[in-house]
């Protein structure tokens, strides 16, 4: 490539994507972070649990399954 390809190549380019006018944040980021990590963390419910116990009774019926769900993972 010769200097006239790449100056057209770099007039494409911006003229393709402008420049961003402001990459700043607009607001403060802390005082979010501060307000999530004071919210109470979420619940185990019984789904939950029913679940748990729905992996693990598979586990223990049918063992050739734990190598596989480990290669999967």
């Amino acid at each position: 490539m010769n200097d006239e390809e790449l100056s057209f190549i770099r007039r494409q380019v911006k003229a393709a994507m402008p420049a961003f006018e402001d990459s700043g944040l607009r607001t403060d980021l802390w005082p979010r972070m501060l307000r999530r990590m004071e919210e109470p963390s979420p619940i185990f419910g019984w789904f939950e649990s029913a679940l748990v116990a729905l992996i693990v009774m598979s586990f223990l019926s049918f063992p050739k399954l734990i190598p596989l769900m480990l290669y999967h993972l």
